[in-house]
C-alpha cells in the first residue's frame, strides 16, 4: 500500500484509503511500546504492593484483636 508523505512531517504519512494520518517511524513506535510496557509493569508492581499492604494491615488488626482478647480474658 502506498502512503502520501506529509509536508513538513517526515515521520507521518496519510493512508489514501482511510485518509488516516500514520506514524511511519518504526524506531519511535518501538520506543513507545517499550515505555508503555515499563509503565504497565510499574503500575502492576504498585498494585501488588498496595494489595500486600492491605493484607498486612488486616493481619495486624487480627493480631491486635487476639491480643486484646488474651488481655481481657474473653
Amino acid at each position: 500500500m502506498e502512503f502520501y508523505e506529509m509536508k513538513g512531517h517526515k515521520d507521518l504519512a496519510r493512508d489514501p484509503e482511510t485518509n488516516a494520518i500514520l506514524n511511519v517511524n518504526n524506531l519511535e513506535y518501538t520506543q513507545y511500546l517499550s515505555r508503555r510496557e515499563v509503565k504497565t509493569e510499574k503500575n502492576q508492581k504498585v498494585q501488588t504492593i498496595e494489595e500486600d499492604l492491605a493484607n498486612v494491615k488486616s493481619e495486624l488488626n487480627e493480631i491486635k484483636s487476639l491480643l486484646k482478647e488474651l488481655l481481657h480474658g474473653s
